[in-house]
């Protein structure tokens, strides 16, 4: 088996590339199941006054949705299209989200969070907000949001756990305590995690989560899939190879992967 889950594509606003690109892509290097997970559109900011290409326009879901379900069927004999959603996790926003996530037929969604309030902290443009913040407070309140976001019921698994850490802005104390907490509450919703390859690429230059969280993941037996986060065509499964082998080198031998919002384990590997 080889998958990645995590892709995006130019309607989010920040990444490029047609879906059918990522599509001809996967075909092209190999692989056996295509995630194509874009970019809830937003619900807590307004878009027109907000920092531009965050997410896609609400009117472009149902296009997203068309166009992704389309090519799953339109390829179908050459690679398997898992067609899913990165619901973004807002809190106060759980109805909207969910009604979002029932008007479709997912075949996954992925919990991540990315804001706080209104401050996107994986945003590039919007790291002044750490000069203003008290860093293990960020944590604290991140790590609460992950939580939050596990116990919803409104997600298959939940996206790079660790994401805080993107830019390295790290407090002092250790966080050790609040990245368990998160996991055991991700353990018990009963849900998977995912181990996001593009951190790599990123200040932080490891991938999320790091192997000291998915050592625990392992120990607490959460399920993990994998992701390239690709946000063009040309990223799809990158450092998905090295993913594999820190999986394996933990003791993980399976992979989760997803259809009509169920869970089917296979073998690991990415040969």
């Amino acid at each position: 088996m080889r998958i990645d889950y995590h892709t995006h594509h130019v309607r989010c606003g920040h990444a490029s590339g047609e879906l059918e690109e990522y599509v001809l892509k996967g075909i092209e290097i190999g692989l056996t199941q295509l995630g194509l997970s874009d970019h809830m559109p937003l619900l807590h900011v307004d878009p027109a006054a907000y920092l531009p290409g965050m997410a896609m326009p609400m009117e472009e879901l149902p296009r997203y949705a068309e166009e992704a379900f389309r090519l799953q069927a339109k390829y179908k004999d050459q690679i398997d299209i898992r067609v899913g959603l990165e619901g973004d996790y807002i809190e106060g926003y759980e109805s909207e989200i969910r009604r979002i996530i029932e008007e479709y037929s997912w075949d996954y969604v992925i919990g991540s969070v990315h804001f706080l309030g209104e401050w996107d902290i994986t945003d590039y443009r919007q790291t002044d907000g750490w000069k203003e913040r008290d860093a293990y407070e960020v944590y604290v309140q991140y790590y609460d949001a992950v939580r939050k976001a596990a116990q919803t019921g409104l997600y298959d698994y939940i996206g790079h756990i660790d994401v805080i850490k993107r830019f390295g802005f790290k407090p002092e104390q250790s966080v050790e305590h609040l990245e368990r907490e998160a996991l055991e509450a991700v353990k018990a919703a009963g849900l998977a995690m995912e181990l996001n390859a593009s951190g790599l690429r990123m200040p932080v230059n490891e991938m999320f989560p790091s192997r000291r969280m998915l050592e625990y993941a392992y120990e607490l037996g959460i399920p993990l899939t994998i992701g390239s986060d690709a946000h063009q065509p040309e990223r799809l499964a990158q450092y998905l190879d090295q993913a594999v082998d820190l999986l394996k080198s933990v003791g993980f031998n399976e992979l989760a992967t997803f259809k009509e919002r169920k869970r089917v384990m296979v073998p690991i590997g990415f040969e």
